[in-house]
């Protein structure tokens, strides 16, 4: 990697919420911010939640998105090296990624070394203390037996079910996600503490899923980062020369 080029690190679009015009102006922005770092960008890591839902049937995927899926093609035609990291709206990804735009993709959080540093990124659903109700029933949507029964209700049929209780979900945890909680109440940051313990070597924990930007030091070599999203925020990471910074899209 040329030492003159960046990484980012950006997640949490929800494309398709709260509906169609507003996704499509998102998609339009998300779009206009992938072009503006090509000429920079070593690597790009999307942390989830691409898509307010997907799920990727035998011969059938989500239809729309194809601004930015073009975009993200074009990219890695370039040579720029996109990862994606599924969250808890888009798990259900097969290999449509993988085939059709060169992109690799995580199921479980990921060690990696970039710049000298030592980083742990991950979309960050399910982890950390609490949440039991959600973590019973990501085990159920990742079930292989579950996932294929869901797989045979026609698309129309599954993919309405689908949005229908996304809607659903939002409309119940409401403006929570705004307000931060305070270090001793942030999951991620708990479970980000507790893991150092294990991987002292780790210089940033990058999560998103939290939709707050937070910057938190959890020693004095080790920053725990959430990287917002693109709902409220249009907020990433970017890292050069070894330091991850927020940063924001206008």
């Amino acid at each position: 990697m040329s030492e003159a080029k960046k990484i980012y690190f950006l997640s949490d679009f929800h494309l398709g919420a709260p509906n169609h015009a507003a996704s499509l102006l998102r998609e339009k922005k998300i779009v206009q911010f992938l072009q503006s770092i090509k000429h920079d960008a070593d690597e790009i890591f999307i942390v989830g939640d691409m898509f307010d839902f997907w799920y990727e049937y035998k011969q059938v995927v989500p239809k729309g998105y194809v601004r930015l899926l073009g975009t993200l093609a074009l990219l890695t035609d370039a040579g720029i090296s996109i990862h994606f990291f599924v969250g808890n709206h888009d798990m259900w990804m097969c290999n449509y990624f993988e085939k059709e735009l060169n992109i690799p993709v995580y199921h479980a959080p990921l060690q990696l070394t970039r710049q000298g540093k030592a980083l742990y990124i991950g979309h960050g659903d399910g982890l950390g203390p609490g949440d039991k109700g959600y973590k019973m029933l990501k085990k159920i949507f990742r079930n292989p037996i579950c996932n294929y029964l869901f797989g045979i209700i026609p698309p129309q049929l599954g993919i309405g079910l689908a949005n229908y209780l996304s809607r659903s979900s939002r409309a119940k945890t409401g403006t929570t996600d705004a307000v931060y909680l305070g270090a001793d109440k942030e999951w991620l940051i708990q479970y980000s503490a507790k893991k150092l313990e294990e991987l002292p070597e780790t210089n940033y924990f990058l999560f998103g899923h939290r939709h707050l930007p937070i910057t938190h030091p959890l020693s004095k070599t080790c920053t725990y980062i959430n990287l917002g999203d693109w709902i409220n925020y249009n907020s990433y990471a970017v890292m050069n020369n070894g330091t991850v910074t927020l940063q924001y899209y206008n």
